[in-house]
Parts: C-alpha cells; sequence; structure tokens
C-alpha cells in the first residue's frame, strides 16, 4: 500500500477539485453535543435520519460520484465510526489505483497523501451524507426561521440556519441553509463557505432510501458558483451490530 500512496501522492488533484465543491469543516465523531440549544426542529431532523439509531452503526459503506464542468470523481469509502477507521479506493489523475485504510485517531503519523489529500476528501464526503446528524453531533448555532421560498423552486419549506463557530474548521464560520419539508426531511441546501453571501453551493436533496436505521438522500443536484453540479451516492449499505451482513440502501 505505501508505494501506491507514493505513486497517488503527485496524482489526487482530482480530489483536491472536488473540495472546491462543498463544505470543508474538521469530522466531529457521534459525542455529546455542544452547548448551544437546538430548535425543536433540528432534533426531530436529526431522528428522522435515524439519531437514536446511530449507536447500532458498525460501518457504512458508500460510492461518492461527483461532476462538474469537465471534474468527474467517483471514490469508494468504508467507515466504521465506532473504531473511526477509514479505508479508502480511488483513482489518481493517471487512472492509477489508489487504495488506503487509516485510523483517524493516528492520522498525524500517517503519510501525506492520507493526511493532505484523503482524509479531507473523507471529511468532505461525509459531511454530504450525515449533516442532519452532524447539526446535532457538532454544536454550531442553529435557529429556526420559519417559511421561506426554496433556493430553486416557486414552493416554500422550514429554513433551519445552521452556523459553525468563528474559529475551528478549514472554513470558520461556515453557514448552511437547510430548508426542511413537512416530513423533516431536508428538500433543498444553500451552502455558504466561511459565512460567503451569496452562497455558492444549492443543491437538492432527493432520491432518499433507507439502509438499516439510517435515512440517506443519495442524490444532490444543483449549481457550484452558477455552474452544474450533481453529487450521487452509489451502493451505499450499512452493518449493523450483531450481524456480517450488509444492509443495501433501497
Amino acid at each position: 500500500m505505501s508505494n501506491t500512496l507514493t505513486q497517488a501522492r503527485d496524482g489526487l488533484s482530482r480530489i483536491n477539485a472536488i473540495h472546491l465543491l462543498t463544505f470543508s469543516m474538521l469530522l466531529i465523531l457521534p459525542a455529546t453535543s455542544g452547548a448551544q440549544q437546538l430548535p425543536p426542529i433540528a432534533e426531530q431532523m436529526a431522528k428522522t435520519y435515524g439519531l437514536d439509531s446511530f449507536g447500532q452503526i458498525e460501518a457504512i459503506r458508500y460510492t461518492w460520484d461527483a461532476e462538474l464542468p469537465g471534474v468527474k470523481i467517483y471514490r469508494r469509502w468504508e467507515w466504521s465510526p465506532k473504531t473511526d477507521t477509514v479505508s479508502y479506493e480511488g483513482k489518481d489523475k493517471q487512472g492509477n489505483p489508489v487504495k488506503a485504510s487509516y485510523q483517524r485517531s493516528q492520522l498525524s503519523s500517517q503519510s501525506d497523501a492520507i493526511k493532505n489529500e484523503i482524509d479531507p476528501a473523507f471529511v468532505n464526503d461525509q459531511y454530504w451524507l450525515l449533516l442532519p446528524l452532524h447539526v446535532v453531533w457538532d454544536g454550531p448555532t442553529v435557529t429556526d426561521e420559519g417559511m421561506h421560498k426554496l433556493p430553486l423552486g416557486d414552493a416554500s419549506a422550514e429554513r433551519v440556519v445552521v452556523k459553525y463557530p468563528s474559529e475551528g474548521g478549514y472554513q470558520p464560520g461556515d453557514t448552511w441553509e437547510l430548508y426542511l419539508g413537512a416530513d423533516k426531511r431536508i428538500v433543498e441546501l444553500a451552502y455558504h463557505r466561511g459565512g460567503s453571501n451569496p452562497p455558492i453551493v444549492i443543491a437538492t436533496w432527493a432520491d432518499y432510501k433507507k439502509a438499516g436505521p439510517l435515512l440517506f438522500s443519495t442524490e444532490h443536484r444543483g449549481t457550484r458558483d452558477g455552474k452544474p453540479l450533481r453529487i450521487s451516492f452509489l451502493d451505499v449499505s450499512v452493518k449493523v451490530t450483531g450481524s456480517e451482513n450488509w444492509i443495501n440502501a433501497q
């Protein structure tokens, strides 16, 4: 594996490119949430996505498939949240396969490719997959702003604004506007990197599927800096405590 990572070190610009799409906060694992008092809708949303059952999850497996004009990314992950172990499969810009497996608690001792390229890509992709749960896990400031028009459509939904602090993370002050339907599922999202205005990413949350106790949005379409954006999650599955079988999202 070390030879593969050495080869990939200068060829992971494909991973860097996709970071321009999306979130860039440091990953905070499931734990006691911060001191911020959450509005009821935030906890209702997180529970809709499986918050109360997350302790049953032994592993999550998924493929990130994303496309911007001129940029296509395909990378596969397996994450074991209880040990914070990550396995990665992808390709470098020459099309050569890249594989890595590491514990995030030992990140400082990993190769530069893992520390500077692969793990940031994992954080990015995992936030897209589990953002509703991070709203409770991370302890950001959350406000319920009532009904507003959707960024990409004529309908309205309840807008929940999630703002991270001005210190910490790759981009301090990151802010999301989450637009929730009556079922407490995210319908659309607007992302402000570092509190930027207007948002740099606007995207739908659609094609919902359930794997075990968790609910996932597997299709996101919208714009990044006004250019078409598509992010799909393929082959999503989970493994729960007491079973060696993977449960496919459907």
